[in-house]
């Protein structure tokens, strides 16, 4: 448990860790390329250590090299080794997912499983559409553990999406990679395209559409060097916290603005934010630059479900924001938050309502009304979730006696340092 005091501002320079969706995927198409992968600014933390151990028990050699670097030795579309026993993703559902559709166009048997966290996440999403390929997938009732019966005769398919996921996108196109003919995957909204941008960067055959992604089936994959921008939902809370708190004046430096990442700028923006974009440029297909945060008073806005995707992990501090803006808001179509690491929309609303937050919890999101004044005290659990940890560290800076955060050690799933960090540009 960590106490987080109150903050009068944030100020100063910072940056945070290289992005975890980049990172994951830049291991794991990595290991299906033909020779090395420099992985430049790698996002380490528990969730992608997961990744790094995964693709090594899968016969992938990766090295740590001295300046902080990976190297990825690829074995190609097809090398992948069959491990002696079951791959623990930890809590990385991302590994989970993406790794499932690689493994099924890759002969062999295997099994993924992870923590208790993880074992909550549904997996039929994936497995419907990659048993439709050829693969035969097994899972608990639905649930992990994965058992995979990879073929090498998968076949390419259409595929709508139920509901708006990258991950189950990204797992279906790795999957098509090894498919006999085009694979295409048509979203009911915009999500993700961090695995488009990088299989065509290893040179793949992708077509994108407004409302789909098609990859054609590949003969080789070659990816020399992948640079890792700062990852944006790292950053959030800190946006989030220099927005809410008077006087702050913070540079985020080297953050990926990918926007299909990036809808939480979108709505602060409305909300009244004050956030300059500067330095702009590009990297390996993904979009860089240095954000500036300047204190604001906001006003309420509602959260539709179209653009849920772009701003899913940062809903969470969205709610407490608009607990300190003036008015009231609404989030819908969120109920995807009920299968995170915690079910986030109960999380949420129960966490903050121990801080005196008004907030009531509807089936896919929650309704917050704004009062533009500090948070009580309190304690907040994070139930294990790196998301409502971090959460509850910002409901501290902007509280009016600080706040307990429960199970604080979880922020290392995703960024280790983030209270040392957090407390090093916080002027009380």
């Amino acid at each position: 448990m960590t106490r987080v005091e109150p903050a009068g501002a944030l100020v100063g320079h910072i940056g945070v860790p290289g992005d975890k969706s980049i990172s994951h995927r830049a291991v794991l198409i990595g290991a299906l390329a033909d020779g090395e992968t420099r992985v430049r600014g790698f996002g380490v933390s528990a969730d992608t250590a997961s990744t790094v151990a995964a693709v090594r028990a899968l016969g992938v050699q990766v090295d740590d090299e001295d300046d902080g670097d990976l190297v990825v030795h690829g074995v190609g579309l097809r090398g992948l080794q069959t491990p002696s026993g079951p791959i623990d993703a930890g809590n990385a559902g991302t590994l989970l997912r993406l790794l499932t559709g690689i493994l099924a166009g890759q002969p062999g048997r295997y099994e993924l499983t992870g923590d208790e966290s993880l074992r909550t996440r549904p997996m039929d999403r994936v497995a419907e559409p990659l048993t439709r390929m050829g693969a035969k997938i097994a899972t608990d009732n639905g649930l992990p553990p994965v058992h995979i019966d990879g073929s090498d005769a998968l076949k390419g398919i259409d595929y709508t999406l139920p509901m708006a996921s990258a991950q189950v996108k990204s797992a279906i196109l790795l999957a098509g990679l090894n498919a006999d003919r085009a694979t295409t995957v048509i979203e009911p909204a915009r999500t993700r395209d961090h695995t488009e941008l990088m299989l065509e960067a290893a040179g793949a055959r992708v077509r994108r559409r407004p409302s789909s992604v098609t990859v054609e089936p590949a003969a080789r994959l070659r990816l020399d060097e992948v640079v890792v921008p700062g990852d944006f939902s790292a950053a959030a809370p800190f946006i989030v916290a220099a927005t809410l708190l008077a006087g702050s004046e913070l540079t985020i430096h080297d953050i990926g603005l990918n926007p299909r990442r990036t809808g939480l700028l979108d709505v602060l923006e409305r909300m009244g934010s004050r956030i300059s974009i500067f330095n702009r440029r590009k990297a390996g297909g993904e979009p860089i630059g240095d954000l500036e945060v300047h204190s604001a008073e906001l006003t309420a806005t509602d959260i539709a479900p179209e653009e849920v995707p772009l701003l899913v992990d940062e809903l969470p501090l969205f709610a407490l924001a608009a607990a300190l803006a003036r008015g009231d808001s609404h989030v819908t179509g969120a109920g995807e938050l009920r299968v995170k690491e915690s079910d986030r929309i109960e999380s949420v609303t129960n966490g903050l309502r121990t801080v005196g937050i008004r907030i009531r919890e509807r089936d896919d999101g929650f309704d917050v009304r704004g009062v533009p004044t500090r948070p009580t005290s309190g304690l907040i659990p994070s139930g294990g979730d790196h998301r409502i940890a971090m959460l509850a560290a910002v409901a501290g800076l902007v509280s009016r006696d600080g706040v307990e955060v429960g199970g604080s050690e979880a922020v290392s799933i995703s960024f280790p340092g983030f209270f040392q960090l957090l407390d090093s540009v916080s002027r009380r």
